[in-house]
């Protein structure tokens, strides 16, 4: 399917579209459909689980407007729809204060599901940064990301990569949430 009719981005903006994208499921069902449509048959077998709840899920993420149906096709006197995501991009809405990071989580989840013996980069840096290096340094990790996508080939194997630039709560607060 051809990219250039999709908006480069939508926004999350619902609370059907936020629930939609809690799920671990549904999230993996977006990246299978990241850089190529496919149909439940395909989804489900990428995914790992039966058709009938491949369809549930993709039912919730097309009425949510998350995924849409991109072409059709007869096999078997069955209509065959294939779907993709209805945006190159998805941005879900900051989460408010002691809301957990979807996004965050899910990318955990995808990491400690990831083989062991697997390529993987995991590192995490403690720094002390000023606002403007603060801004620097999240503006190279943007443009680095989107170098990359744009060398993507949906040929070849998926890759995640997940960052998160943020200054911990008060050391005060931290340690009383804990109690």
């Amino acid at each position: 399917m051809p990219t250039d009719d999709l908006p480069e981005t939508l926004h999350v903006t619902t609370d059907e579209q936020l629930r939609a994208v809690s799920s671990l499921t549904r999230h993996r069902i977006m990246a299978v459909l990241r850089f190529e449509p496919a149909t439940i048959t395909q989804i489900a077998g990428r995914v790992g689980l039966a058709k009938g709840s491949s369809s549930y899920h993709v039912r919730l993420l097309e009425r949510a407007g998350l995924v849409k149906v991109v072409r059709t096709r007869k096999v078997r006197g069955v209509t065959e729809r294939y779907y993709a995501m209805a945006a190159r991009a998805i941005v879900l809405p900051d989460p408010g204060t002691g809301q957990p990071d979807v996004l965050m989580r899910h990318a955990v989840a995808d990491l400690e599901a990831a083989p062991v013996d697997g390529e993987r980069y995991v590192r995490m840096a403690h720094l002390r940064l000023t606002e403007e290096q603060f801004a620097e340094l999240g503006a190279r990790l943007e443009e680095l990301a989107d170098e990359y996508r744009q060398l993507s080939d949906p040929a070849l194997p998926d890759v995640s990569l997940a960052f998160a630039l943020f200054r911990p709560g008060p050391r005060e607060q931290v340690e009383e949430e804990a109690k």
